[in-house]
């Protein structure tokens, strides 16, 4: 925090490459991201401490990759717990409910993480936070802001700050100081940014003073929700649960320790005021367990001693129109898209915000990239955002809705809901997710790695290193360092003459930027190690492993020996082998561009690659 200015009561101004407004678990993504690839962030939020409890608390596959992606995946899996069942319970003939099924609760398995995790979002954030700190970066609370400005006329100006935001620190901040007579009155910031992110939640500032829209509307269903440690003789109760009675729904969440979500259908006309907006008031964590008993009946469950935590809610579906102004001011997470937390998809879909950004505005403020680049960021979220709002319609209204029966033969079936569950597990699990084609993602050369589709996160596969034999999966090499993966599937390298070829890309890839004579975008970087900032470049061998020499690839294509990989069986004879074959590799050699954020951008055949690649990269990047 700057040092206040004595002789006015405001804060000196401050200089940020991008100021954060909103520590939830899309903010704290962000600062974390931005800060890891060295961009100055400041973060600040109104809330004087972290969420204690209760909050989001689902992470799905695809988020659980991306923090493996950045070191934390072990402390998430350390703390949570692990859903592995979900277990399905409708109306029986002789009243009550009964289980009717019990599922994978992730049905996609292309993933090192077929799971769901929950923790509660306090703990979430406490990762970020902890790991920020380590970096030197901490959230500046409680904190909000007065007032934004843009410049338009520095939009364009690469050095510039153009983004003014006058901050108020607020006097609970202070309240030791005042204690003492020290300290009076709240104190004001001035912070210049180069960007600013909104990432303060459902209500947020950032997007109403934008004047930024929110189209979609709101559902007639009200849920209510309860955290606690539960005495209970329901058989599933570790297991994720989606029950429907005749008495309503419930959703089932087994927490982290020894807790319990709790998610109950309630009937509206007790909750809601005369505004249509939830009274808080006319509820409370034990009404919504007495009508959990309703639905669960003939299963019991006791009165805790206390609750963890406890909600109401009416399910709200609606997308901002747009997520910035000129690219400059952004906003994410909540602050854009809202829909029902049932499907686990509300603090995913925020942190995956955040993750598309964070590594597009590190290469535009490196000068690594041009500004263009995040005109990508609204294409691809936002169009995800209503592919996600379509996807909620679809699964909160089979959720709320009425069991099938014979006097209701319009409700919803098992089978009907247990589809609909199995359907979309890509889309929930955002492992299916797809981004359309545009600068950084183009549909060439699919047939050249047909398991491989272009505009999705590159999928996992067990390989082995080259100059060791270790076992290692293509994801270890997936780190979110902001460098794109050039993975070089170099085919059989013992045959001379598919290693002319790859010589033949290595040679190309070689800076060379005093030559006039060369068009290559790679040869126009300064060195090879200033390609390598930008680019991390990974060769995988199908040759024999009794037979390849990593160190007999050109040193263009490896900057360790532990990069040089292998398809084949490790010594056990158990782990790797046919990666090739189920990727659907052309025999001849391809290259393969993944994105920092871990998803395909484009396919090139080994002969032409550095041509095709060049092409590609030279509409967004800058060689330097």
């Amino acid at each position: 925090m700057p040092i206040p200015d004595s002789t006015n009561g405001t804060h000196q101004s401050e200089k940020v490459d991008v100021l954060v407004i909103g520590a939830g678990p899309a903010g704290l993504m962000a600062a974390f991201a931005l800060a890891r690839a060295g961009v100055k962030v400041k973060i600040v939020d109104k809330r004087p401490i972290k969420v204690a409890a209760g909050q989001a608390d689902g992470i799905m596959p695809r988020t659980v990759e991306v923090f493996k992606s950045y070191g934390l995946s072990d402390r998430l899996l350390r703390e949570g717990q692990q859903l592995h069942v979900a277990a399905f319970y409708n109306p029986s003939n002789s009243g009550g409910i009964e289980l009717t099924d019990r599922v994978p609760d992730v049905t996609a398995t292309d993933t090192n993480f077929p799971f769901e995790v929950t923790l509660h979002q306090g703990a979430i954030e406490a990762i970020f936070l902890d790991n920020m700190r380590d970096m030197g970066v901490e959230v500046s609370r409680p904190v909000v802001p007065i007032s934004v400005e843009l410049d338009e006329e520095r939009v364009e100006d690469s050095n510039a700050y153009p983004v003014r935001v006058v901050l108020r620190h607020t006097l609970s901040e202070y309240a030791e100081l005042e204690g003492r007579g020290e300290r009076k009155e709240e104190e004001t910031e001035v912070v210049n940014a180069k960007y600013v992110l909104g990432a303060d939640g459902a209500h947020s500032w950032v997007r109403k003073t934008l004047g930024i829209d929110m189209e979609g509307e709101q559902t007639d269903y009200v849920w209510g929700v309860v955290d606690l440690v539960p005495e209970t003789d329901l058989p599933d109760i570790r297991n994720k649960c989606a029950i429907h009675s005749n008495n309503g729904s419930c959703m089932v969440i087994p927490r982290e320790g020894d807790k319990v979500r709790l998610y109950i259908q309630l009937d509206g006309k007790d909750v809601i005021d005369s505004n249509g907006r939830v009274d808080k008031a006319k509820a409370g964590p034990e009404m919504i367990l007495n009508a959990a008993r309703k639905t669960l009946h003939p299963f019991t469950i006791q009165t805790p001693d206390s609750f963890d935590w406890w909600t109401i809610y009416i399910i709200g579906q609606r997308v901002a129109e747009r997520y910035s102004l000129h690219d400059r001011v952004f906003i994410a997470g909540d602050a854009c898209h809202t829909h029902s937390p049932k499907a686990g998809q509300g603090m995913n879909a925020s942190m995956q915000d955040s993750y598309n950004l964070a590594w597009k505005l590190a290469h535009v403020l490196r000068g690594t990239a041009h500004r263009s680049l995040l005109r990508t960021y609204q294409f691809e979220r936002r169009q995800y955002a209503q592919d996600l709002i379509s996807f909620d319609k679809k699964f909160a209204k089979l959720f709320s809705g009425k069991p099938y029966s014979e006097l209701n033969i319009d409700g919803v079936s098992h089978a009907e809901f247990l589809q609909a569950f199995q359907t979309f597990g890509g889309f929930t699990s955002g492992l299916g997710v797809q981004y359309a084609a545009s600068d950084i993602i183009v549909m060439k050369n699919q047939h050249l790695a047909k398991n491989v589709p272009i505009g999705r996160r590159l999928s996992p596969r067990p390989l082995i290193r080259a100059a060791d034999s270790r076992p290692v999966d293509l994801h270890d090499y997936l780190a979110s360092d902001t460098r794109f993966k050039l993975f070089v599937f170099t085919g059989d390298t013992h045959d001379p003459h598919q290693m002319a070829k790859v010589e033949t890309f290595a040679n190309a890839l070689i800076p060379n930027p005093t030559s006039e004579s060369s068009s290559s975008f790679f040869a126009g970087f300064s060195s090879l190690q200033a390609l390598r900032t930008v680019f991390d470049i990974v060769p995988i061998s199908s040759e024999r492993k009794q037979t390849i020499k990593y160190n007999a690839l050109p040193n263009a294509l490896w900057e360790h020996w532990s990069k040089v990989l292998v398809d084949a069986v490790d010594m056990t004879g158990k782990i790797g082998g046919k990666v090739y074959e189920s990727l659907g590799i052309d025999a001849g050699g391809v290259v393969i561009a993944v994105r920092p954020d871990g998803y395909v951008a484009t396919i090139a055949p080994l002969d032409g690659a550095a041509a095709d690649l060049g092409s590609f990269f030279s509409t967004f990047m800058k060689a330097f």
